[in-house]
């Protein structure tokens, strides 16, 4: 983007780019800030240029939002689609950025969490979307089952689509609906591990995958936005929320890991944590 800018653009419309960007298969995902919002289409035929094999360019128009995590995207350049197929880890993942939720900056975290799998594990995966979790852990790890759980329609048909494609049908099992709802109805008491990659909705749904968890022992991996002043550990803040709830719940517990996994917006971190359930207090 630098070299780009240095090539199309004034000095003084350089300094708003925004260097970072996304590559999801391959299709780029850029910001363009309104002050250089007239050159979007020459910024993205130069990105196509200088990345041969990006064939898309879409702009990021909003920022995620409603229950199915959508954003607003614009198509600037190159194929006329928002749909690839998207590589990581030895496994594709067919995507449609215009109905589903996707980050590519999230592929450290899933081989990280399927290392720690166990074999024959039972997992739950509460908020699953495309199934990128749930089918890296059945790829490098040996669970035994994986209940893979999304809201959103099409993130569901991706998902069932996934799983064929990477030949993990008999041990992720797709299911469309709320992840409160499929615990209590069916999942209560089933899994040695929860997974809770949505920081949006986890702490709202912490008790559900406590119910989750057979005799409320196992493993919980909560994801977080939090935002923090110049000083403040987001680890440590993120830590303290969770405690304070996890002792409301009533349950023994050891927080025995987290970490800042990204900074998606200034002071604005997103923090995991690798919590130990040892049952409950009574």
């Amino acid at each position: 983007m630098e070299r780009i800018a240095e090539r199309i653009l004034s000095e003084d419309e350089a300094k708003y780019v925004v260097k970072r960007f996304d590559i999801i298969g391959d299709i780029a995902v850029i910001k363009v800030p309104h002050q250089i919002e007239h050159k979007k289409h020459l910024i993205a035929q130069e990105l196509l240029k200088e990345i041969p094999y990006v064939k898309v360019v879409l702009r990021k128009k909003s920022n995620i939002t409603g229950d199915y995590r959508l954003m607003e995207l614009e198509w600037l350049a190159g194929e006329k689609r928002f749909r690839t197929i998207h590589r990581e880890h030895g496994c594709i993942f067919h995507v449609d950025l215009s109905k589903v939720f996707f980050t590519p900056r999230l592929s450290s975290e899933r081989i990280r969490i399927a290392r720690m799998v166990r074999s024959g594990e039972v997992i739950v995966n509460m908020f699953a979307g495309v199934g990128t979790f749930s089918i890296v852990i059945a790829r490098h790890a040996r669970p035994a089952k994986i209940y893979s759980i999304d809201l959103n329609p099409n993130a569901y048909e991706l998902m069932k689509a996934n799983i064929k494609a990477n030949r993990v049908e008999d041990i992720v099992v797709p299911i469309l609906g709320d992840a409160a709802q499929v615990i209590e109805g069916s999942l209560t008491d089933a899994a040695n591990r929860v997974l809770m990659p949505l920081p949006e909705l986890t702490l709202k749904y912490l008790k559900y995958a406590v119910k989750a968890l057979k005799n409320g022992c196992g493993y919980i991996h909560p994801y977080e936005f939090i935002r923090c002043m110049k000083g403040e550990n987001p680890v440590e803040k993120v830590s303290k929320i969770y405690s304070n709830e996890l002792d409301r719940l009533g349950v023994k517990y050891e927080i025995f890991s987290g970490r800042v996994v990204g900074e998606v917006a200034p002071r604005k971190f997103r923090v995991v944590l690798d919590i130990k359930l040892n049952g409950f207090k009574w």
